[in-house]
């Protein structure tokens, strides 16, 4: 399909399906993990999995700031016609992909037993949270690449392939978990060592298809017959910082949730103890699944933007974030009438404690009471980061989860207790749309003038 010529509904369904599905299938991970663990270790296996959430997020942080800058980048680049330095994104994202995985994860593994204790853990969770991070860490390498390149694939014009690059993952971890954590008898060490497993296949398959003559981006060499060259006049500092400016917001965003999460285990430890952290992982399970849904929806919507911005196209650009900002909308609409009326149902997914259920259930209709703004905030926040303008982007990131979500996690509980715990996040995040659509609407009457 044409990006710059073909109809906006097609061409969104044709990236954001696939892409779509790609995303909750990698948000299904760690969601299995945490059923299977919930229901096949026990409840404070599960809050010593909630442990390592700001840890996975800050893994995951730096994974996106390579992926999405290189996924936006190649996007303004095919737009422009340039299809040699798209090209060199390739070996740049690799380089970069490399460097952060060895010091972010070197500085985990060394540190992880004070970091545990310094993210809320106690010496009941705490070993729980190191079996399954000695294993996950060093085998991040892994997911790092595979998310990187699955992106760059979806800008590139092949939202089928990283489709199917995260779907073969899902399917595989959702196979491998009860073999390695009930046959092998592993417990929560099973669970990582799917995961990790069902990744290093999932990085193999995305970044095979690279190698190939045909591609538009590929490491081959012309006229070589080299397998694997990474030419030295590829690498630049330049493309490297281009990268890396564009996936800033990502990157806060999600070193904004690692802080959180880590502010918000310390409150619940003080006002309900380890099962309050355990409910607050499943609450972040089942809301994130929400969320990705709506970031596969971003993810799809990223070239089509991207392309037609960089080709000054801007009623194209304008009728897709409308289009988006719609659906995004009734899908955390839905998301919120779901947690309202059905609390008790999703928190005996993932366990048979009674007390970690209501817990859970009290915890969820609180926190995702306003969650119907959410979708907006997520379409808004990435347009701007899929047009390049990356300190709007990175503004609206830290508004929802930093600038105010911080304050309120400190103000609140003293005067609620863990209620105010839990209605932190619901008025961030109303709060932080309204900021979105003020910026959102100067911007249109601005600079997306037909």
């Amino acid at each position: 399909m044409d990006l710059g010529k073909s109809s906006i509904t097609k061409l969104l369904w044709y990236y954001s399906i696939p892409s779509l599905i790609g995303t909750l299938a990698n948000a299904l991970y760690n969601i299995i993990d945490r059923i299977y663990i919930g229901q096949g270790v026990g409840a404070i296996a599960i809050s010593g999995l909630a442990l390592t959430f700001p840890i996975m997020n800050l893994l995951g942080a730096f994974g996106m700031l390579v992926g999405h800058g290189a996924a936006a980048r190649v996007s303004l680049l095919l737009g422009n016609n340039n299809t040699r330095e798209a090209n060199a994104i390739l070996p740049n994202t690799f380089i970069l992909s490399l460097f952060f995985y060895l010091i972010v994860s070197s500085l985990c593994y060394i540190f992880l037993d004070p970091i545990l204790y310094a993210f809320g853990g106690s010496a009941q969770t705490t070993p729980y949270a190191k079996e399954y991070l000695n294993i996950i860490i060093p085998g991040h390498i892994f997911t790092s690449l595979c998310y990187a390149y699955t992106n760059i694939t979806r800008a590139s014009g092949h939202p089928m392939r990283a489709m199917g690059t995260l779907l073969l993952g899902a399917i595989l971890n959702v196979l491998l978990d009860p073999i390695f954590i009930f046959t092998f008898n592993l417990g929560i060490k099973g669970a990582a060592y799917a995961t990790v497993a069902s990744m290093f296949i999932s990085c193999a398959w995305i970044m095979h298809f690279f190698f190939r003559k045909d591609n538009t981006l590929t490491f081959r060499i012309q006229d070589t017959h080299s397998s694997f060259i990474i030419p030295h006049s590829s690498l630049s500092l330049k493309l490297m910082s281009s990268i890396l400016s564009i996936g800033l917001s990502s990157f806060l965003l999600h070193t904004a949730t690692s802080l959180v999460n880590v502010l918000m285990n310390h409150t619940l430890q003080t006002y309900g103890g380890d099962l309050a952290i355990g409910a607050f992982g499943i609450i972040t399970s089942f809301t994130s699944l929400v969320v990705m849904s709506i970031v596969g929806m971003a993810q799809g919507m990223q070239p089509i933007v991207g392309y037609n911005y960089g080709a000054k196209l801007y009623g194209r650009v304008k009728t897709t974030l409308k289009y988006c900002i719609s659906i995004a909308t009734a899908i955390t609409t839905l998301g919120c009438i779901a947690s309202l009326i059905f609390p008790n149902y999703i928190a005996r997914l993932f366990t048979t404690d009674t007390h970690l259920i209501n817990i859970t259930a009290s915890g969820l209709s609180i926190y995702a009471s306003t969650f119907f703004v959410v979708g907006f905030h997520i379409i808004t926040t990435n347009y701007f980061q899929s047009i390049g303008r990356a300190g709007i982007s990175i503004f609206l990131s830290l508004s929802r989860q930093i600038l105010l979500l911080i304050p309120f996690i400190l103000l609140f509980p003293p005067i609620w207790q863990l209620k105010g715990a839990w209605l932190a996040q619901p008025v961030s995040n109303l709060i932080s749309t309204l900021i979105a659509i003020i910026i959102l609407l100067i911007h249109l009457k601005k600079t997306l003038k037909k």
